[in-house]
């Protein structure tokens, strides 16, 4: 059977830690912080970045270094037959297409997936691609199927602060103004590869119940699941706030109790894009490997 290594990047959520178990390798996103560079979870967690992004801090992320991307598979590939690589998806990031160029001089040894999934549903993806590994798919399949299912997921966020939409250049200083005044609270979306506006709500609650009720509209007319989540994954994820995001949990659990939703933190790079105290529901349609 072909030894297939499967690595993802720190976009997905999955903490070194939590790669050891698994098996599986993640490579950690860099970052330029007040002119000093930093990768996630190598020397800079959760709580120190959030820190410094609230005490506004300048805070740039960028694509890993090629040379790390390669020297990460060649690492990989002195053990095992072939590589499945699954990075952030190719509409929020160039990463993508410099692995797919990358990719060109390993001879068919590794596979660049694209299936435009971010934070908890690209962790969704490690896992079915872990799944399809054990079965015995070779990495070209493996590519070829997670590509397949790419729209086979939907990710709702809720906002807590205009802040740092308008330091991105997503929105302008006069519409985060009047927002701000306004004490709206953005709810996004996360549909393939574009991140867009999908709602907007006056309190916490009203957002919550926005997300949720959207999710339970795409888990049965977009996936072929059951008002009660039967069929689907679902995850919470958040930034900075986890007490927060365990009570949602539970809500979430009420909501749809076929499910067994799970608390998971946003990754650094998309959480220096909306701030902290955010929460989002996800939901992956359960596949079937045979």
């Amino acid at each position: 059977m072909t030894r297939i290594a499967i690595i993802t990047d720190s976009n997905s959520g999955i903490t070194q830690e939590h790669a050891k178990k698994l098996g599986i390798t993640v490579l950690p996103m860099p970052f330029n912080i007040d002119g000093e560079d930093y990768f996630e979870d190598i020397n800079l967690t959760q709580e120190e970045f959030y820190q410094k992004l609230m005490n506004d801090s300048r805070v740039m992320t960028s694509q890993p270094n090629p040379e790390e991307v390669t020297r990460v598979w060649d690492e990989a590939l002195q053990t095992y037959d072939e590589v499945v690589y699954i990075p952030m998806s190719s509409g929020l990031s160039g990463s993508t297409q410099t692995a797919l160029m990358l990719s060109e001089d390993y001879n068919g040894k590794v596979h660049v997936v694209d299936n435009q999934r971010i934070s908890v549903t690209q962790y969704q993806s490690v896992l079915d691609a872990m799944q399809m590994a054990a079965k015995g798919y070779k990495g070209e399949l493996i590519k070829d199927r997670l590509e397949k299912d790419r729209f086979d997921s939907s990710i709702y966020i809720m906002v807590d602060t205009l802040k740092y939409l308008k330091a991105g250049g997503r929105l302008t200083p006069a519409v985060a103004a009047l927002g701000t005044l306004l004490k709206i609270k953005p709810v996004l979306q996360i549909q393939g590869e574009k991140l867009d506006t999908f709602s907007v709500a006056r309190t916490h609650a009203q957002a919550k119940n926005i997300m949720m009720n959207q999710i339970g509209k795409d888990i049965v007319g977009r996936f072929g699941g059951s008002a009660t989540g039967k069929g689907v994954k679902l995850y919470v994820a958040y930034s900075y706030d986890k007490e927060s995001a365990e009570m949602f949990v539970d809500e979430v659990r009420q909501h749809f109790p076929d499910t067994d939703p799970q608390a998971f933190a946003l990754s650094l790079s998309v959480s220096c894009h909306i701030g902290p105290g955010s929460l989002a529901i996800a939901c992956s349609k359960i596949e079937s490997y045979e």
